[in-house]
């Protein structure tokens, strides 16, 4: 073949005399892995035969059958573009088998790899075993320094399953650690069969594996050949066909296993004490790497779950509002801690999804469609109503595909629960006071964390801030729904029809705190006055309802007696003091009579109504004296003022005037340049659109108004 075949078109094209000039076998294949070149040492070592062949399987022809398997991986990895150098049992031209020094690497044509190239050199001398070793042990050497520098788990892993696996001549590297007291995970692996780190995504500590001995036993591992790999782990899934050789190294600090580094050789491969020595010194630098890692990355994590607890605390209690307290609860840690959580509440006996949310907007009403389409059984023995039942969380470290087919209901249901590629869950009740509210499920995804024990003590610290905040929130909710239905009961939904007057009110709870103190009405007088008021009671909730209620009451009361604006306003002071009133109220009452023409108002320190003229400016009807009820001690003035037909009298709560860091008069002179709009027809129409204009769609107080206006003839 030396002189009569090329390169079959590869790029590599060295001058074929000074390949036949080397001492050391040089042979090429292609693609398929045929035989397409050999230069004059190839011919010489491996015999006249192979040189008279025109293409054929190299694999087959130059190595030993135990050693064919090996070399076809080998073939494979540097077809892929690896590179891999380490010893084989090879065909030489005496019909023997001997091990050989190979050397083997891809040969590219257009940035493709188009073959590959092998050297083989026979060791003849002790002395040519030694420079093998000690290149063999330079190469490890350089992977000790970058363990020393390395900063993260997959850092460390990248090192062990690239860098230590080429150096020590594997063509098989993996890197596993303990996750808990009986389970390995893979961190990284690097060549073997497809789809080997799926199914070797986790393992158990107790399986017949060499890596889960070494971590058993706490002692290297040294398996030469496949019959003995088959006689001590009859069931281990081999990287290739034929001999093969592994090396497990437990990674120990202490006496304490963290892990272990598996190398997997093809052929079978004869470590002497010097290279097994160094590998094993090598383990020892890879677990104080890990160990350096996992001690700070922990100390990072508790002070980070430190400082998030601190900021969760304030968090959860910046807001009484019960949707938004579970809205909170459930993105408060993804996906900073989970990539998505989901919150159960007990109703009626059932666990009910409330919330949700998850690291991926897209897939939140996915997590919600499967907390609603597939619910757990009350009485599966694991999950939501469990631990709901015991009190006690529930964590699956690692979700293997075999546990997502188990727990699946159906092929939908499998299918959607591998699309949100679990990896890790963990369930925490939501206790208060010794009883559960519900639970908390987090997940972690597949480039999530792993949760541990530890993570579960974090869980149920933020478990136990969140039910209490959800608690409270819960009660403030039933208590504003209690306070808001005293509220609606008490305020007239629609005013009465009056003849002679053209009646509007704007009323707008905040809806975020609570019912408020907002309160409003007018009274036809027999003699065919009309009487009106709004008031406002400081604060919110049911006491602040239920104090606007018995004001309402007293007002409408105090008016059947004697609507006389001065004698109403001292009746009120008695029915203050007579119910030992702790909240403060304001209130405007005054009383339009038609026949006279005019309307007298009192004030007990609320904002002065405006008398808005079809022709004038709006003007303040405002009185000398305007004590809040309560006080007592003087006197309030009665104010009286013309008022005829077209003309509008605008009553209103702070609400609508004030502004966050803005002086109450700025607001009132935004109003009085607006209330121009009161002017024309429909009145409602009108105040609906003043209050949309001059109103704080931000504000956190209520807004009551209400205006007046008297027929024209």
């Amino acid at each position: 073949m030396a002189g009569s075949h090329d390169l079959g078109g590869l790029a590599w094209h060295p001058d074929p005399r000074l390949l036949d000039s080397l001492h050391v076998a040089v042979v090429a294949f292609d693609l398929d892995g045929s035989l397409t070149y050999l230069n004059g040492a190839a011919t010489t070592l491996f015999g006249p035969v192979l040189a008279r062949a025109e293409v054929s399987t190299g694999p087959v022809l130059v190595f030993d059958d135990s050693d064919v398997g090996a070399a076809d991986e080998v073939l494979g990895l540097v077809l892929s573009g690896g590179v891999w150098a380490g010893d084989l049992a090879m065909l030489l031209a005496s019909g023997e088998s001997q091990v050989v020094s190979t050397s083997w690497s891809p040969v590219h044509r257009d940035g493709k790899v188009a073959g590959a190239v092998l050297l083989a050199e026979p060791p003849t001398t002790s002395d040519d075993q030694a420079r093998q070793l000690a290149a063999r042990l330079s190469r490890l050497a350089a992977v000790t320094t970058d363990l020393l520098f390395a900063e993260s788990i997959e850092a460390v892993t990248r090192i062990v399953t690239e860098h230590m696996t080429r150096a020590a001549s594997a063509t098989v590297g993996s890197l596993s650690l303990l996750v808990d007291d009986e389970t390995l995970a893979l961190m990284g692996i690097r060549g073997g069969r497809e789809g080997v780190a799926s199914r070797w995504a986790t393992y158990s500590l107790n399986s017949e594996t060499p890596a889960a001995e070494a971590v058993r036993t706490g002692r290297t591992l040294l398996i030469s050949g496949s019959a003995e790999i088959q006689n001590r782990y009859p069931d281990l899934e081999t990287a290739a066909e034929g001999e093969r050789s592994i090396v497990a190294l437990p990674l120990l600090v202490a006496s304490r296993a963290l892990g272990v580094v598996t190398l997997s050789f093809p052929g079978r491969r004869v470590v002497d004490a010097a290279e097994l020595q160094f590998l094993s010194i090598l383990a020892d630098t890879c677990a104080q790497a890990i160990d350096r890692i996992q001690a700070v990355g922990e100390a990072a994590d508790r002070e980070a779950k430190l400082r998030f607890l601190s900021e969760a605390s304030v968090e959860l209690a910046t807001d009484l509002d019960y949707e938004a307290t579970l809205r909170n609860v459930a993105e408060l840690a993804v996906p900073w801690f989970a990539d998505w959580c989901a919150i159960a509440l007990e109703a009626d006996g059932e666990l009910r999804t409330t919330s949700v949310a998850h690291a991926n907007p897209a897939n939140q009403e996915l997590v919600m469609d499967l907390q609603t389409k597939y619910p757990i059984s009350p009485d599966a023995p694991r999950g939501g109503y469990q631990v709901f039942r015991s009190g006690e969380s529930d964590l699956i470290p690692e979700i293997s595909d075999e546990l997502l087919a188990a727990s699946a209901q159906d092929e939908e249901h499998l299918a959607v629960l591998r699309s949100l590629h679990f990896r890790s869950a963990m369930v925490v009740p939501l206790k208060v006071s010794g009883r559960s509210i519900g639970v908390i499920t987090w997940v972690a995804g597949e480039h999530g964390r792993r949760f541990t024990e530890e993570d579960v003590k974090f869980g149920e610290d933020l478990a136990r801030r969140a039910a209490v905040a959800i608690d409270n929130a819960q009660l403030h909710s039933q208590l504003r729904d209690v306070a808001l239905r005293l509220q609606r009961a008490v305020l007239p939904e629609h005013l009465p029809p009056v003849p002679g007057w053209e009646l509007a009110v704007q009323y707008h709870p905040a809806g975020r705190t609570g019912a408020g103190g907002d309160f409003y009405d007018v009274i036809p007088l027999n003699d065919g006055r009309l009487a009106f008021f709004v008031g406002d009671v400081m604060g919110r909730g049911v006491e602040a309802a239920s104090v606007m209620a018995q004001m309402r009451s007293a007002v409408r009361t105090l008016a059947a007696i004697d609507p006389q604006p001065a004698t109403l306003m001292r009746g009120l002071d008695r029915v203050f003091d007579h119910l030992h009133l702790e909240q403060l109220v304001t209130v405007v009452y005054g009383v339009a009579d038609p026949a006279e023409g005019t309307i007298e108002l009192i004030n007990a320190g609320h904002p002065c109504p405006l008398l808005i003229s079809p022709t004038l400016a709006a003007d303040e009807v405002a009185g000398v004296d305007t004590l809040i009820l309560g006080v007592g001690g003087g006197e309030r003035t009665v104010v009286t003022r013309p008022f005829g037909p077209g003309e509008t009298l605008l009553l209103f709560t702070d609400g609508l005037i004030e502004r966050r860091n803005e002086h109450l008069g700025r607001g009132m002179e935004r109003l009085a340049g607006q209330a121009n709009l009161l002017n024309g027809p429909v009145l409602a129409d009108r105040l609906e659109a003043l209050v949309k204009e001059i109103a704080d769609p931000d504000s956190d107080d209520d807004i009551a108004a209400l205006a007046i206006r008297m027929s024209r003839a």
